[in-house]
């Protein structure tokens, strides 16, 4: 339960601007080949998906704040992310998994009012994909 329980805050923490690895969490509990490799997909995913998610309620939160000093970015860097959004739509958030601009896309979506549906089901084929193709790489080097 531990093992699952770091997996998936590992994973949860990764997805969000704060940086962490999951990967490393999930190909070491895939090589210790004690817990079923589906469950730990699942688990990683589903943390990797929530921690978006918690990246687009910031985004879609976020601008009330645009007047504070604190804010995180100029009007310039705002209005070049939704300028990047509109251009690329939703499909981009198959492009969440990337590193450095995964990220920020996520909460780009939340600034755009990208509905949760259809950034749940993105987001998910996504972070889930990219899970499999590890796990998938993973044990067949085992």
């Amino acid at each position: 339960m531990i093992a699952y329980i770091g997996l998936f805050l590992s994973a949860l923490i990764a997805a969000t601007i704060l940086p962490m690895q999951s990967e490393a969490v999930l190909v070491g509990l895939l090589l210790g080949e004690v817990h079923p490799a589906m469950t730990l997909l699942v688990v990683a995913t589903v943390g990797n998906v929530l921690g978006a998610v918690i990246n687009w309620c910031l985004g879609r939160y976020l601008l009330r704040f645009r007047d504070r000093r604190w804010f995180p970015c100029t009007e310039a860097q705002l209005a070049r992310a939704q300028s990047w959004y509109r251009r690329y739509g939703r499909w981009s958030l198959l492009g969440s998994w990337l590193p450095i601009v995964g990220d920020p896309l996520t909460v780009a979506a939340g600034l755009m009012r990208e509905p949760l549906g259809a950034f749940l089901v993105l987001v998910t084929i996504a972070k889930g994909t990219r899970y499999l193709v590890l796990a998938v790489l993973t044990l067949a080097w085992v």
